[in-house]
């Protein structure tokens, strides 16, 4: 049996799957209403909320109350997440209900009348917590690890010692311990050392059962290996009363479905169809702590790899930590170079048949039991357990995450690949996944934030959630909202994420943004995100060297670039997917472009790749021979993946690099990153194998990045400035004759012609810092029909750059003090400062009124408030009249109409985050365990008032 390839398993539930993706896919939405869809995006559309069910402590009227705080916000809908109760909060002596009692039925009975009465959404986690479980769990039905402990011994020497010994010679260093596990003694083998064949080793299997165990050791360095079985072992991360205790046995088909009907038939049977009440299920993170066994997995092995796993396992498994990551200490015997190759080979194959399995048997399960409830799945399939690409291709709603670590907004680092980013490296393999199904629908759980929630800005939010979009995202479930009593005592049952609720200082401007994101997802859930640029990463050389990672977060990163990739893609102007071998296995190829479904690829990048399944390597071949373009980073691949017939496959995967490498050299390219400015090193490649982008952006950088997608004769493009400070303008050219391009803005909904000089396909764009542009170009003919709904000064920003001269309002000003806390107080500042660096002030938390009155002498000018960029919302007001809100970047207003010759009033509102007041509440155990670390951040108005007088 030849050895298949990383995610061999084939596309489970795919064939029929509705929906389209691809470079030339046209929606056939009527593109007149694609525009009332942006501009008054529908409940689905609209960010949901994880609703935190704090300790399942939740009562009917309390539910419809945070009903009605969400739909005010612009909210569409909820996912239902039990979870447990914060161990810093006050029950306030509210009963905790037992998932699935009559009790708790009849409280989401409430919930569920209540969304639909009010048109949201609703979804529910299965289960509480992460990953499943419950304290109902049999033994059979629990999660099992096999886990590896070593003894080095030096002989000759008699040894003898008791089972218990090496049982308690191996404790995983679990996050979350199940206290009634079951050890078994799984396996023992000695060893010399070095190794350099299993025939080396002595096996003394006959005494796993024996309490004491005796055994002779040879002269020289010796080392035993033993294996345990851990059943149990894993407690539900944060499970509620009823769904808490042990971990289920994702590997067991009939251990999910167990739980899953015993869920479905409870529920049903009290609320009817799960169809009528709830849009999708869904599963969480799936953190197993290293779970990798069944009882059948002996035999599965030798059934999908053609040979006994017994004799090598021992060596292939890596002594668990954390999470179920690796430790790093040194331990076991030294082996040779031609065993551990072999070794390296066997653990791909080990991998690759858990992989298959956990998505046969959990997400295939899991999927179809969605489907036979009607009911859609949605669950973020990613992790050590699961291929993120593979696995999202089997769901309705693929999910992945993006996380806010801080407020600061960091630059570009070279070396961690999360440093400046908020999407995680899960997000764009997720939404790969769904391009090539044939999704628009896809989901993130998005601002999740367990450093600094108290601080975290609209702004902050806003990066963040651009972020997100850049990624692939189409929808936000927002980490998340609280189910917390009005009368529980400030800040409220706080689980964690990023602080969403209706005592935030900003929750009366969180639907600026909320309408932003509606009209952004509405858009992009009608279109087709373009790619034309494919990776393919090197996964079984990953699984290889060290197993498969932990998912969004992964220990090792190898090459450390991997995750940056895809990103100067975008940030050059074109549109990127993730590949598996088997995406590739399953394509077609022909005039130069690899073809899946309605995707198509002109250029395929192997990021430092050196095996790949013969079938990769011959349909690779072909894909350059019709005149697609290969690009090897680092070096060509050099050898197959697996271990039966590696030698005789590995000889035609090198074969044909080389022959593809001497006939086509400049298809097969082998190249050399520059990882210390990978932008520009993506632009001169781009130059040198025309690989002509979509929209050609003049002066690339790492802070500004694009995407492309279509929606029936619309051509869609979205850019963004993540960057920290700084202003970008570049120049913007793209290739559509025939099309006029529209500034549609998801702000207001509003839209008017984007102003263009000579060519309407070359744009210039400024974007200051976290500002974004939405430009649709539109056919001619609907064009010309089109009506703007506001001139496009309107639309834009106002321009501050070189002012004929600017005028500073002086102090004093007068300053009113209105606290979260109730309290009031005024004074007289002469100057403005960051109130931040005053101990009387630097723990204030709510609105600053600012109010002063100054002199203009100038007549029939544009003149331009800047308030600079401040860590807050601000609100203007000039001579009593309002002009607007500021949430974002660069605090400017345009004040032209409202001064008057001679003597003005003004009046500036800034609202501050709560996370300055939260480090002072020294008594309250939530602000602490929140805030404790965190910084101060600037307060108020830190800069001088500046008008702007434009030519």
């Amino acid at each position: 049996m030849t050895s298949l390839s990383v995610g061999a398993l084939p596309f489970v539930g795919l064939q029929g799957y509705e929906g389209m993706s691809g470079l030339a896919s046209r929606k056939s939405i009527k593109d007149v209403s694609l525009y009332e869809i942006f501009r008054e995006p529908a409940n689905q559309y609209r960010p949901m909320v994880r609703w935190w069910w704090n300790g399942d402590r939740v009562v009917g009227e309390e539910i419809l109350r945070e009903l009605d705080v969400l739909q005010a916000a612009g909210i569409g809908g909820v996912e239902i997440n039990l979870i447990r109760f914060p161990a810093e909060a006050d029950p306030m002596n509210t009963k905790a209900l037992t998932w699935m009692s009559d009790e708790w039925i009849q409280v989401l009975k409430v919930a569920l009348k209540g969304t639909k009465e009010r048109g949201m959404t609703c979804d529910m986690i299965v289960g509480s917590g992460w990953p499943y479980g419950g304290e109902f769990l049999s033994r059979e039905d629990q999660t099992q690890m096999v886990a590896l402990g070593t003894k080095n011994f030096t002989g000759p020497a008699q040894v003898r010692m008791t089972r218990a010994e090496l049982l308690d010679g191996v404790n995983p260093a679990l996050v979350s311990p199940y206290k009634d596990s079951e050890k078994e003694l799984f396996g023992l083998t000695l060893v010399p050392s070095p190794i350099s064949t299993t025939a080396d080793g002595i096996r003394l299997n006959e005494q796993v059962r024996d309490e004491n165990i005796e055994f002779d050791v040879p002269a020289g360095d010796h080392v035993l290996y033993f294996l345990v079985k851990l059943t149990g072992f894993m407690a539900v991360i944060n499970g509620a009363p009823g769904a808490t205790g042990p971990v289920l046995n994702h590997y067991s088909e009939q251990a999910v479905a167990r739980y899953l009907d015993r869920l479905s038939t409870r529920l049903s049977a009290k609320i009817g169809p799960l169809g009528d009440h709830f849009r999708a299920f869904f599963t969480d993170s799936i953190e197993l702590e290293g779970a990798n066994w069944c009882d059948d997995m002996f035999a599965e092995f030798r059934k999908r790899r053609g040979y006994d796993l017994s004799p090598w396992l021992p060596f292939v498994l890596f002594k668990v930590g954390e999470m179920g990551n690796a430790v790093t200490e040194e331990y076991g015997a030294k082996f040779s170079a031609g065993f551990k190759a072999q070794t390296d080979l066997v653990r791909y194959d080990f991998e690759t048949t858990k992989h298959e399995l956990f998505q046969e048997r959990f997400v295939g399960t899991f999927a179809e039991w969605c489907k036979r409830n009607g009911v859609k799945s949605r669950m973020q399939a990613y992790g050590m357990e699961l291929d993120a690409i593979t696995a999202g291709m089997m769901l309705d709603i693929p999910e992945c995450e993006t996380w806010i670590r801080s407020e600061k907004i960091e630059d570009f680092g070279t070396g961690d690949y999360r440093q400046g980013r908020s999407y995680t490296m899960i997000n764009k393999f997720v939404s790969s996944a769904a391009h090539l199904s044939g999704k628009q629908l896809i989901s993130c759980e998005e601002m999740t934030n367990t450093d600094d929630p108290f601080h975290a800005s609209l702004e902050r939010i806003k990066l963040a959630g651009d972020q997100s979009m850049l990624s692939g995202v189409t929808q936000s479930v927002l980490h998340g909202f609280n189910y917390s009593p009005a009368d529980a005592p400030f800040p409220g049952w706080v689980r964690y994420g990023t602080y969403f609720s209706e005592r935030n200082t900003w929750w009366p401007y969180f639907k600026l943004w909320v309408d932003y994101k509606s009209r952004l997802s509405a858009l992009f859930q009608q279109s087709v995100m373009q790619a034309d640029i494919a990776i393919l990463p090197p996964f079984a050389d990953l699984a290889s060297k060290y197993g498969f990672q932990r998912d969004p977060f992964p220990k090792t990163v190898d090459p450390p670039y991997l995750y940056k990739l895809w990103e100067v893609v975008h940030q050059n102007g074109s549109g990127c997917d993730y590949l598996t071998e088997d995406i590739i296995h399953q394509s077609t190829v022909g005039r130069g472009r690899l073809l899946f479904r309605d995707r198509s690829y002109k250029a395929i990048f192997l990021p430092d790749v050196e095996s790949l399944h013969l079938i990769t390597a011959k349909q690779l071949k072909k894909f350059v021979e019709s005149g697609g373009t290969l690009l090897c980073i680092g070096n060509l691949p050099r050898q197959a993946s697996g271990l039966v017939n590696n030698a005789s496959e590995s000889l035609v995967v090198h074969e044909v690099f080389q022959s593809l490498r001497k006939s086509y050299p400049l298809r097969t390219a082998v190249l050399h990153i520059d990882e210390q400015n990978l932008v520009n090193w993506y632009r001169d490649l781009q130059k040198n194998y025309a690989l002509t982008p979509d929209v050609s952006i003049d002066r690339p950088t790492d802070f500004i990045s694009q995407l492309h997608y279509v929606s029936g004769s619309r051509d869609v493009f979205f850019f963004s400035n993540y960057g920290p400070e700084e202003t970008h303008t570049f120049e913007a050219t793209v290739s559509l004759p025939g099309k006029t391009p529209w500034l549609w803005n998801p702000e207001s909904g509003e839209r008017a012609p984007y102003p263009t000089s000579g060519s309407k396909n070359v744009l210039s764009i400024t974007l200051g810092p976290s500002e974004s542009r939405l430009i649709v170009f539109e056919p001619s003919s609907i064009a010309a029909d089109t009506a703007a709904s506001v001139e496009i000064s309107d639309l834009l920003p106002a321009a501050t750059a070189h002012p004929r001269y600017e005028q500073i309002i002086p102090g004093p000003w007068n300053l009113k003090l209105i606290h979260v806390n109730g309290t009031t107080q005024s004074r007289v500042v002469e100057a403005l400062v960051d109130l931040s660096q005053q101990d009387d002030l630097k723990s204030f938390a709510g609105t600053m009124i600012y109010s002063n009155r100054f002199q203009f002498d100038h007549h029939h000018q544009r003149v331009i408030i800047d308030l600079g960029h401040l860590h807050s919302v601000s609100q203007l007001e000039i001579n009593g009249r309002h002009l607007g809100t500021r949430w974002y970047g660069v605090h400017t207003y345009d004040v032209s109409n409202a001064l008057t010759s001679g003597r003005n009033e003004i009046t500036i509102r800034v609202v501050s985050t709560l996370g300055d007041y939260m480090k002072f509440l020294l008594t309250n155990k939530t602000a602490q365990v929140w805030s404790r670390d965190t910084p101060l951040y600037p307060l108020g108005l830190t800069q001088s008032v500046r008008l702007l007088i434009l030519p």
